[in-house]
Protein backbone atom coordinates (compact mmCIF):
# COMPACT_ATOMS: atom_id res chain seq x y z
CA UNK A 1 0.00 0.00 0.00
CA UNK A 2 1.09 3.13 -1.20
CA UNK A 3 0.79 6.11 1.31
CA UNK A 4 -1.21 7.99 -0.61
CA UNK A 5 -3.35 5.22 -1.25
CA UNK A 6 -3.57 5.08 3.47
CA UNK A 7 -4.14 9.04 3.59
CA UNK A 8 -7.21 8.38 1.72
CA UNK A 9 -8.31 6.35 4.00
CA UNK A 10 -10.78 7.11 6.77
CA UNK A 11 -10.34 6.26 10.72
CA UNK A 12 -12.48 3.18 10.53
CA UNK A 13 -10.99 1.86 7.36
CA UNK A 14 -7.24 2.72 8.99
CA UNK A 15 -8.06 0.60 12.47
CA UNK A 16 -9.26 -2.40 10.34
CA UNK A 17 -6.41 -2.29 7.97
CA UNK A 18 -4.10 -2.13 11.21
CA UNK A 19 -5.60 -5.22 12.66
CA UNK A 20 -5.56 -6.96 9.61
CA UNK A 21 -1.97 -6.04 9.22
CA UNK A 22 -1.28 -7.28 12.77
CA UNK A 23 -3.08 -10.55 12.09
CA UNK A 24 -0.90 -10.90 8.96
CA UNK A 25 2.43 -10.50 10.55
CA UNK A 26 1.31 -12.65 13.40
CA UNK A 27 0.83 -15.43 10.84
CA UNK A 28 4.09 -14.72 8.92
CA UNK A 29 6.01 -15.13 12.43
CA UNK A 30 4.01 -18.22 12.70
CA UNK A 31 5.27 -19.64 9.31
CA UNK A 32 8.83 -18.83 9.89
CA UNK A 33 9.06 -20.90 13.57
CA UNK A 34 7.23 -23.84 10.80
CA UNK A 35 9.88 -23.41 8.48
CA UNK A 36 7.05 -22.46 6.06
CA UNK A 37 7.87 -19.56 4.66
CA UNK A 38 9.57 -19.08 1.58
CA UNK A 39 9.69 -15.35 0.80
CA UNK A 40 11.41 -13.63 4.06
CA UNK A 41 10.66 -10.08 2.79
CA UNK A 42 6.84 -10.15 3.56
CA UNK A 43 7.85 -9.52 7.52
CA UNK A 44 9.76 -6.95 6.40
CA UNK A 45 6.68 -5.58 3.96
CA UNK A 46 4.13 -5.68 6.68
CA UNK A 47 6.03 -4.16 9.94
CA UNK A 48 6.26 -1.21 7.02
CA UNK A 49 3.10 -0.91 6.71
CA UNK A 50 2.36 -1.01 10.19
CA UNK A 51 4.52 2.19 10.51
CA UNK A 52 2.94 3.96 7.48
CA UNK A 53 -0.63 3.34 9.53
CA UNK A 54 -0.06 4.23 12.91
CA UNK A 55 1.91 7.08 10.96
CA UNK A 56 -1.16 8.50 9.66
CA UNK A 57 -3.25 7.71 12.50
CA UNK A 58 -0.96 9.64 14.63
CA UNK A 59 -0.98 12.57 12.15
CA UNK A 60 -4.46 12.91 12.39
CA UNK A 61 -4.64 12.82 15.85
CA UNK A 62 -2.37 15.98 16.68
CA UNK A 63 -3.95 17.76 13.73
CA UNK A 64 -7.32 16.93 15.81
CA UNK A 65 -9.27 15.19 12.43
CA UNK A 66 -10.09 12.29 14.71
Amino acid sequence: MRIQEIRALSSEELNKQLAESYRELFNLRFRLATRQLVNYHEIRNVRKRIAKIKTIMRERELLGEE
